[in-house]
């Protein structure tokens, strides 16, 4: 079983740089987007075999996120409840007979902060939420998570401490779900590497010397460690300030 996330910062200019391409050569069970920035109408993408879920955010232009799966699963839901107003579009949860599949776009605190206390909320919400489906099945987590866990997480650590996704406050959420039973699964195959990372910046030659930040994950309940096969980051892949994260797994020949 082949998963990817993908932050694509906009699936229409994506599209337009060679999105398809890679959609049908990686060939993934679940293809996960986050930042999608789209209303519904606004793209239609014939993707044969794959069943399609949007989370469109109110605002246009703006967040939202998608679910590609050749999977048909027992049952959808947005946002943190039934019923519940999600109006970014942030999350998007399959249940399946084995596990949950919860892909999100978690909120920037900003470059000034302004929305870090709105941050931590949120991590307070996601953190009850996947204990809460941890509690019925085991629960693989994606997405773009919008921190660096660890300083290796990042390039420049030092100078970024305290800046937005590297603020303690935010670091210590992570810390919480994964002493709860939870696994970074590219640490699992790589604990001790300092040079992957998923998000770089525009600015000229950032993105060549690789100058960037671990900040989009695939997240699982520790039971489902036994199943892990691979995790790939495809640092090369162009249409997006981020690149995909492939998690493979063996779960469903178990």
């Amino acid at each position: 079983m082949k998963l990817v996330t993908w932050n694509v910062n906009g699936i229409r200019a994506c599209v337009r740089k060679g999105f398809l391409d890679f959609f049908h050569e990686i060939d993934a069970d679940f293809f996960c987007l986050q930042e999608t920035k789209v209303q519904a109408g606004q793209i239609e993408l014939d993707l044969e075999d794959y069943y399609q879920y949007w989370n469109y955010a109110q605002r246009k232009g703006y967040s939202g996120t998608a679910i590609f799966t050749k999977h048909k699963p027992l049952r959808v839901s947005y946002g943190f409840q039934e019923g519940e107003t999600e109006p970014e579009g942030r999350i998007i949860t399959l249940e399946y007979p084995e596990f949950y599949l919860v892909n999100v776009y978690t909120p920037n605190s900003k470059r000034d902060l302004t929305r870090l206390e709105e941050r931590l909320e949120w991590e307070d919400r996601i953190f009850d939420y996947l204990k809460e489906l941890d509690a019925e099945k085991p629960v693989i987590y994606c997405g773009d998570l919008n921190v660096a866990h660890q300083e290796i997480d990042l390039k420049n650590d030092k100078t970024n401490h305290g800046n937005s996704g590297f603020t303690q406050e935010e670091r210590d959420k992570m810390t919480r779900i994964l002493a709860n039973g939870f696994t970074d699964t590219l640490r699992y195959f790589y604990p001790e590497r300092d040079d992957i990372f998923t998000w770089w910046s525009y600015m000229k030659t950032i993105r060549e010397r690789n100058i960037g930040w671990r900040i989009d994950y695939f997240i699982v309940s520790s039971q489902l460690e036994k199943y892990l096969k691979n995790l790939e980051v495809y640092r090369y892949t162009l249409g997006s300030d981020h690149c995909p994260v492939c998690l493979e797994m063996n779960l469903e020949e178990n």
